[in-house]
């Protein structure tokens, strides 16, 4: 296992353990957050532990053309009840999705270290949001990081059934129109495949991102 120092780097992905674990410690400034995420890597770990850095050599990944939306979740857009925003309310949605009950987990992964760090990269510009609002209220979205031609997805919450779905959506029909190449998902969830998501090999993710 490697452990990383105050040093700027991260060794081959090709050397992860079999359940994706590449690198333990080092920090989550900005300058590590962005060279990990353009090397097919990204933090996962609990408050009070190491940081541990993952790359796991099955990505799963969203191509914006092959979303899917299912019949009821077309159904729910057409109400038109609820309105999406970009971008307007970073902070907001990172402190959702780290207080937001799920169940079966015993907490969240989003530490207080984690929240800092991707506030910083949205002020840098990198950090991204899609907020769902029913009136004036808050009630879903998600966050992750803009690559520029890729969006790395990190999480997302709803407070009223499936806003988490109307925001995804709506970002990959943003993205769609923007020409980006994929959105990444990290890990296989069932949630996620119902979308259009799939796994490909970390090999070719790699190479989107050298786009």
């Amino acid at each position: 296992m490697i452990f990383l120092s105050d040093k700027l780097w991260f060794p081959p992905v090709e050397t992860t353990t079999n359940d994706g674990v590449l690198a333990i410690g080092g920090d989550l400034s900005s300058e590590r957050l962005l060279l990990a995420y353009k090397s097919g890597i990204f933090p996962w770990y609990n408050q009070g532990e190491p940081i541990v850095w993952y790359s796991p050599c099955s990505r799963m990944v969203l191509f914006p053309d092959e979303l899917k939306i299912s019949k009821s979740m077309k159904q729910i857009l057409r109400k038109n009840e609820f309105k999406v925003t970009f971008n307007q309310n970073f902070n907001d949605v990172i402190r959702a999705c780290k207080n937001i009950y799920r169940e079966g987990q015993g907490g969240t992964w989003i530490t207080d270290e984690m929240e800092k760090a991707y506030i910083n990269l949205h002020e840098l510009g990198y950090g991204k949001s899609v907020e769902v609002w029913y009136g004036n209220e808050l009630v879903g979205g998600l966050y992750g990081v803009d690559l520029g031609t890729v969006f790395c997805g990190e999480s997302m919450f709803s407070k009223i059934s499936n806003t988490s779905k109307i925001a995804f959506i709506y970002l990959v029909e943003k993205l769609k129109n923007e020409n980006y190449s994929l959105i990444d998902c990290q890990i296989y969830t069932n949630h996620l495949a119902s979308l259009g998501a799939k796994e490909i090999p970390r090999s070719k993710f790699l190479k989107y991102l050298k786009k």
